[in-house]
């Protein structure tokens, strides 16, 4: 199934189009103020409407799919289409409608879509927007998407229409929540736009939680307790948790009724109430949360549930758990949400977590093909949309590959956005997991400066939530990086990376990157085998915790099995493509080569370690070794020279020292340094 066809196009002007068309309610074209007629066609204004969103051009065959149920002559009917949308929206001098060998476009010029503007505002981030713009946004928001427009046995158009309608919608809840957000409490301006909301979304807790508030605040106590009822009745009848929502009102009600029984405090956050799908988190500890709803398959479209896309859910919903990073909406959930036809956003909002991913499993002939996309609940934006293809092969390996894949992908993308969000906050003002994250943002930098920057934010992510066993391992991560790197007296940097992975493990012994931390610790003292059960154990806990793999093959690489450290190096990096620890996975990769005696396979992994942006100078180390071995010593001495520009003295000693090679490794790598003058 299609789940949607959205293009990121901005036609933000700031005079008015020559040309209006509004998607969103009815469908209506307006030329310089005038409406221009239509013929009565709903597939007519079904193709304007599935072209205008179409971020590329569209082939014929694809939109006689879409429209039409094997007419009698579907090309025929696409032309007569084509020429009455020209009519319409073409100019004297200007072609909008553009056929281009056998596919179809809309050239916007001088056109504006207020659908296409939404998309665009949505996509570029609607929480930087101002109230006004906000408040303009929201008057795009006339209707439903095409309002009144069905098509009779079009079923792909159909799909793709409720998708878009799902969309426009969530759209439209993120704006109104932004905007309320933005408003005094008690405005009465709010009002309206809480209504709204909870016309959309009739379930989400934070709409009741803002409009208590509001009557509160203007003193409607009694109104408020009559909402308060009425909520009931409806949570009840979906067999939601009532409770949050009664406990906020209990707050809500006694901040605002002069009583000697009153609490005192700061007003209550109408944009980040405690909502009725899961249990509110103290600020402090608040980590980020997913819902990962049932992927959709088309074979079974109406039929019972199970098969590969139920399959591959409670795979990914389980690989997702075992990371440990994140809180991940449990199966039965999600399930009982999806049985009630509950659109994702929508679910979303009901669960109050802060992701949504969802997708869809497509059986065409010699292939699977599995589309999926993360959503950021609370702005309505597409964080990350991805589409694997696999051959259809016993459905466990499909599960597998494609997983595999997915978690990966959803984790890696979750990281970033929080880093980022992070990074944009005053350093006092961050929770624990925002203080976290932006200690990763200065970890991954790789220099001594930035190492303790990360060590700060990693100690003040642990005053705020001493239970936090990823800061502890974060902050074993920079302790392991002064002794290695020689930023500190290695022994004193070696002891704080081992207690600080200790912390980890007391914290949560089933968190695969505590295991990972201890391993590296022990590797740093010299214990090689204690590491290798530490980091088998990081991957038994989670098969897709990337950085457990690059460690099991950056110890494997020195002093154990240079073919392991292959396989876990490539591992690693099919997990996590784009990781910023993307050196070290080669490198490791480029070592074990060369233990091997592959001595040109050596230098183009280390040549490509070298390449990236964040490689420090261990890294040049390994290249200009390796090259050695190769018989390159033109390029090796080249990268000697750039290492003499930062350590003056560095010599193969210093080399030997970082590592823990065996007896054959050391002899190995010393004899590439006399090759170019590093012994």
């Amino acid at each position: 199934m299609e789940t949607y066809v959205e293009s990121t196009r901005s036609c933000r002007n700031d005079t008015a189009g020559v040309l209006s068309v509004r998607l969103l309610g009815k469908l209506t074209i307006v030329r310089d103020g005038t409406s221009v007629k239509l013929p009565s066609s709903r597939k007519l204004r079904a193709l304007l409407a599935y072209l205008a969103l179409a971020p590329h051009p569209v082939g014929r065959s694809r939109l006689c799919e879409l429209l039409w149920d094997v007419p009698n002559d579907p090309r025929g009917e696409l032309r007569w289409c084509l020429s009455k949308l020209r009519s319409a929206l073409d100019g004297p001098d200007l072609r909008r409608v553009v056929t281009d060998s056998d596919t179809v476009a809309l050239r916007f010029a001088d056109m504006s879509v207020d659908a296409v503007e939404a998309a665009a505002a949505v996509a570029e981030g609607i929480d930087s927007l101002g109230i006004e713009q906000l408040r303009a946004l929201s008057e795009l928001f006339a209707g439903d998407f095409l309002d009144g427009l069905e098509l009779d046995r079009s079923p792909v158009f159909s799909n793709w229409l409720t998708a878009q309608r799902r969309r426009f919608s969530s759209c439209h809840v993120a704006v109104l929540e932004h905007i309320i957000g933005l408003l005094p409490p008690e405005a009465e301006e709010a009002a309206a736009y809480i209504d709204k909301w909870l016309e959309l979304a009739p379930f989400d807790g934070r709409a009741h939680v803002a409009l208590l508030e509001n009557l509160a605040r203007r003193g409607q106590i009694g109104a408020g307790e009559e909402h308060l009822a009425a909520a009931a009745e409806l949570f009840h009848a979906e067999e939601l948790d009532f409770a949050p929502l009664r406990e906020a009102w209990h707050e809500i009600r006694a901040r605002n009724t002069a009583t000697p029984c009153a609490r005192s405090g700061s007003a209550f956050p109408a944009a980040q109430p405690p909502i009725a799908a899961i249990e509110s988190e103290p600020a402090a500890t608040r980590r980020a949360s997913l819902a990962v709803m049932p992927f959709v398959e088309n074979a079974s479209a109406g039929g019972p549930r199970g098969g590969l896309a139920d399959g591959l859910t409670h795979d990914i919903i389980t690989r997702l758990a075992k990371l440990r990073d994140f809180f991940v909406i449990a199966r039965g959930s999600v399930f009982a949400l999806a049985e009630k036809n509950i659109a994702p956003e929508d679910a979303g909002r009901r669960l109050n977590v802060d992701y949504v991913a969802t997708g869809s499993v497509r059986s065409l002939l010699g292939r699977v093909v599995v589309s999926v996309e993360l959503i950021e609940v609370r702005t309505a934006r597409i964080v990350w949309t991805e589409t694997f293809e696999h051959k259809p092969d016993e459905i466990f390996v499909v599960i597998e590959d494609i997983g595999n894949n997915i978690v990966s992908s959803i984790a890696a993308e979750i990281t970033t956005v929080e880093r980022n969000r992070a990074m944009l906050k005053a350093p006092n003002s961050l929770s624990a997991w925002e203080a976290y994250h932006r200690g990763l943002w200065h970890m991954y930098r790789f220099t001594r400066q930035e190492n303790e920057l990360a060590q700060h934010f990693f100690n003040e992510a642990l005053k705020l939530d001493p239970t936090f066993a990823r800061a502890y391992a974060g902050l074993s991560f920079t302790h392991w990086q002064s002794a290695f790197q020689r930023w500190g007296d290695r022994d004193r940097e070696t002891a704080l990376a081992f207690e600080s992975a200790g912390q980890s493990l007391l914290v949560d012994d089933r968190n695969p990157a505590a295991h990972w931390a201890m391993g590296r610790a022990l590797w740093l003292r010299g214990e090689q085998d204690g590491s290798l059960l530490e980091l088998t154990s990081a991957v038994d806990l989670s098969p897709n915790f990337a950085l457990g793999h690059y460690a099991l093959s950056f110890v494997h690489s020195q002093s154990g099995d240079p073919q392991s450290a292959i396989g876990s190096s490539d591992h690693s990096r099919h997990l996590s493509p784009f990781d910023p620890l993307l050196f070290g996975m080669m490198g490791a990769r480029a070592m074990a080569h060369a233990r091997l005696g592959e001595f040109e396979a050596a230098a183009e992994w280390a040549l490509k370690a070298a390449a990236r942006p964040n490689a420090h100078v261990i890294i040049l180390a390994i290249a200009a070794h390796c090259l050695a071995l190769a018989g390159r010593p033109d390029e090796a001495r080249s990268f000697a020279a750039a290492i003499r520009n930062t350590l003056p003295n560095y010599r193969a000693d210093d080399f030997i020292a970082t590592f823990r090679f065996d007896r054959d490794g050391e002899a190995l790598f010393r004899n590439g340094a006399k090759l170019i003058g590093l012994n």
